[in-house]
């Protein structure tokens, strides 16, 4: 049995942010990650952030998580595992850990749970064929291992991920064939919406995919438009050639752990799904076991690395730490937590978070 004050499960955006922050005031943090790097979503990020200079504005994800990763792993205070799962966390307060074929027991006096988010599917005939991909993993071959998911993409959902994954795509080489989405109006930033306009990719609103085409692998799909109650128009349809279907239609944050932990959770959809409750220290139900990131509600990165930071000084000062400047730092983090989270855009992720507290 390995034993440390703050156990963190999560090593993306919020996970790296909670260990500096924890750490900083003088708690001893262990960070776990399944992955063999740090960084989480936040490598396969190439587009600059925008916000203020604290939200990390001008700054590439790729950069950041560099830079978060190489300031957690000089960190005296906290020991990194990474290519370790959490396999499940226990009444007695033990997280079951697998790592290189190994278990390994872990007791924190506290817990942040800081597991991200998974991908959304989407249903329709033929949607198992060789070339139908997460945006994630398209993000990964095209960012992290120079590969070309194909020649011509279509891209179903206009959110934030699915128009900034076209433009990586279409700076890769790879031709956009159509951006798709269901909903009336586009879910992403304009001035990411506006780099794909420019460069010539038609976005279809009210529009969804009826089914994709091929034998052995996509080779094409048929698109329709919808009406006002989502329901598909006859004789709207349209057919496309492409050899990859992406699909950005959202995420699901991952809360197996919370679930197992006896924590009370809400189904928010403007959360994403299931969501653990949560008081204004981010502290759910069950006392120690504290949340970050998409975990508890899927925001963008810069969202995941305030709520990782305010997750740590909470954590660790309910064990006892403390500084002179904890209470204005504390605030500070509210303050850029409500400047994201502000005006139309912000709009849902606010409704969301109020059916969420405790």
């Amino acid at each position: 049995m390995k034993y440390t004050e703050i156990a963190i499960v999560g090593g993306g955006p919020a996970g790296l942010a909670a260990a500096l922050n924890a750490a900083k005031l003088g708690a001893k943090v262990v960070l776990i990650d399944r992955n063999d790097y740090l960084g989480g979503q936040l490598i396969k990020q190439t587009h600059r952030f925008f916000g203020s200079k604290q939200q990390r504005a001008s700054e590439r994800g790729i950069d950041i998580a560099r830079e978060l990763a190489d300031e957690v792993m000089a960190n005296p205070q906290i020991r990194v595992l990474t290519e370790a799962t959490a396999l499940g966390f226990y009444e007695d307060g033990v997280l079951a850990l697998e790592q290189h074929n190994k278990i390994i027991t872990l007791q924190g006096e506290r817990l942040i749970i800081a597991t991200g988010g998974a991908e959304k599917s989407l249903l329709f005939p033929n949607n198992d064929l060789p070339g139908v991909y997460g945006a994630g993993a398209v993000q990964t071959l095209v960012n992290v291992f120079g590969v070309k998911p194909g020649q011509r993409v279509l891209m179903v959902g206009a959110g934030n991920i699915g128009v900034i994954v076209s433009y990586q795509l279409l700076q890769a080489g790879v031709e956009v064939a159509a951006i798709i989405e269901a909903g009336p109006r586009i879910g992403a930033y304009w001035v990411h919406a506006a780099k794909v306009v420019r460069a010539g990719v038609p976005i279809y609103t009210r529009h969804t995919i009826q089914r994709a085409h091929g034998e052995r692998e996509v080779t094409g799909a048929t698109l329709v438009q919808l009406d006002d109650r989502w329901q598909p128009i006859p004789g709207t349809e349209k057919e496309m050639e492409a050899d990859v279907i992406c699909l950005s239609v959202g995420l699901s944050p991952l809360t197996e752990l919370l679930w197992q932990a006896g924590c009370k959770m809400t189904f928010v959809p403007e959360l994403g799904g299931n969501v653990p409750l949560r008081n204004e220290y981010l502290e759910t139900s069950k006392s120690g076991i504290y949340v970050a990131g998409d975990v508890s509600g899927i925001e963008e990165a810069s969202a995941a690395m305030m709520e990782g930071a305010l997750a740590g000084l909470n954590a660790a000062a309910s064990l006892g730490y403390s500084s002179d400047g904890l209470e204005l730092e504390r605030q500070n983090v509210l303050d850029q937590l409500a400047g994201l989270r502000s005006g139309p855009v912000g709009e849902k992720i606010r409704q969301g978070l109020a059916q969420a507290m405790l």
